[in-house]
């Protein structure tokens, strides 16, 4: 259900920009079967891709991943920053007063993975961020940063 909202509102964002699944593709440096994939939810975007269409096109993440119905536009360009979005997650879980483990625990990931984001070590998987940001209420794009007007 989760993976399908997110699918549908990507491609209704394609679509607002009049582009066809190729030249999404081409965009990214993908064929057109791997957008085809991530509308339907046959696969899932990687977050980096996902924060540049949110750059390219001025949408939000919270609009793309289905998170608000309004689209709140941003003169503030965001990364993918793996370090900021690791500091953003783990004050929401000290806020809570979570250990990781419990804090993982809650939106379905181990430990170590949990960890590995908190820390900077790897990026946050889209999937992944969208699981914690609805699970804890937050939104995605404080996670990363972004200052909507």
């Amino acid at each position: 259900m989760v993976k399908s909202m997110f699918g549908n509102n990507l491609k209704y964002c394609r679509e607002e920009l009049e582009m066809t699944q190729k030249e999404l593709g081409l965009i990214f440096g993908v064929d057109r079967k791997t957008v085809s994939g991530w509308e339907t939810s046959s696969d899932s975007i990687p977050f980096s891709k996902l924060v540049r269409f949110c750059n390219l096109y001025n949408y939000s993440l919270d609009f793309v991943v289905g998170f608000t119905r309004k689209n709140r536009k941003s003169d503030s360009k965001i990364k993918a920053d793996k370090l900021k979005i690791g500091r953003r997650l783990k004050e929401v879980r000290e806020k809570l007063k979570l250990s990781q483990a419990k804090f993982a625990s809650g939106c379905g990931l181990s430990q170590t993975t949990y960890s590995h984001y908190e820390t900077g070590l790897n990026l946050i998987t889209t999937m992944n961020a969208f699981a914690i940001c609805k699970t804890y209420n937050i939104s995605m794009d404080w996670l990363v940063g972004r200052k909507n007007n």
